[in-house]
């Protein structure tokens, strides 16, 4: 079964969903369904959904929300009337006590009454403005996961809920840096402006080829490190909080909806 589907395959939202349902597709969703919108997931039990609503509130470079369900509902109707927060998204990750202990495709198995999802924005969508522009983009061009590592920049915390800010990183030249930061300040949406700007090291960043998630590419000597917030920021904060019971995509099997890029452009 491969794990990532061709990025010219011409699937539009539904049927990168159908796909994940299926099992067809258990790996990153980059490039996949070009200009449907992209969300991170985290899922926890009721009552701590007020905290994290707060804390996503308070954090809406790393955190911005696209939708809520209703506890016990796999499903938000706002973002795709076909969908199904239990089976729809590449690749999941469940957590005990702030421990991984599972990484399965589909979650029906440990679904509650009581679990509360928050769909939050994803870089992919600005990726796919940048790309419209002309802007080569390493990672989609060599078929991996965009890098992502945790860094020394601290949340705002709420309930529980606090810990490292989690960032993506893309190299540019300095023409495309300036572009590629005019054209994601459109899109509050899903993480907006970058949050750095070259000297990882400044923001707890050592080792530019070892990664917390996703996979390293290479930077040229002329090139810009531009780093954005991430929306696996989450994740790093449910470790760090250790609820009893928690659910996450998979970094980079984000949930495709159906909602379009452009409607969260806001110029």
């Amino acid at each position: 079964m491969p794990d990532h589907l061709p990025p010219t395959m011409p699937l539009d939202a539904l049927g990168v969903r159908l796909a994940a349902r299926a099992g067809r597709l258990a790996g990153h969703t980059s490039s996949l369904a070009p200009g449907f919108v992209q969300g991170n997931l985290a899922i926890l039990p009721a009552a701590l959904a007020g905290d994290f609503l707060r804390f996503c509130q308070r954090n809406p470079k790393p955190c911005p929300v696209l939708g809520i369900s209703e506890p016990g509902s796999p499903h938000i109707p706002e973002l795709g009337l076909d969908l199904d927060l239990r089976t729809d998204l590449p690749r999941y990750r469940i957590w005990r006590q702030g421990q991984l202990v599972e990484e399965p495709t589909s979650i029906a198995h440990v679904w509650r009454d009581d679990l509360v999802a928050f769909v939050l924005g994803c870089s992919f969508t600005f990726e796919h403005a940048l790309m419209e522009d002309g802007i080569r983009l390493r990672h989609v061009a060599q078929g991996r996961n965009v890098a992502m590592w945790r860094t020394s920049i601290a949340c705002v915390p709420a309930g529980p809920f606090a810990g490292p800010m989690v960032v993506s990183m893309r190299p540019f030249s300095p023409a495309d840096a300036i572009r590629a930061i005019q054209i994601t300040t459109r899109f509050p949406g899903v993480h907006g402006a970058p949050v750095h700007i070259g000297h990882p090291h400044l923001i707890g960043i050592e080792d530019l080829s070892r990664p917390d998630y996703g996979d390293a590419v290479e930077v040229a000597d002329d090139e810009i490190q531009v780093f954005w917030a991430c929306g696996v920021t989450p994740q790093a904060v449910i470790a760090a909080a250790r609820p009893d019971f928690a659910i996450t995509h998979a970094p980079g099997a984000m949930l495709v909806t159906d909602l379009r890029n452009s409607s969260l452009a806001v110029l």
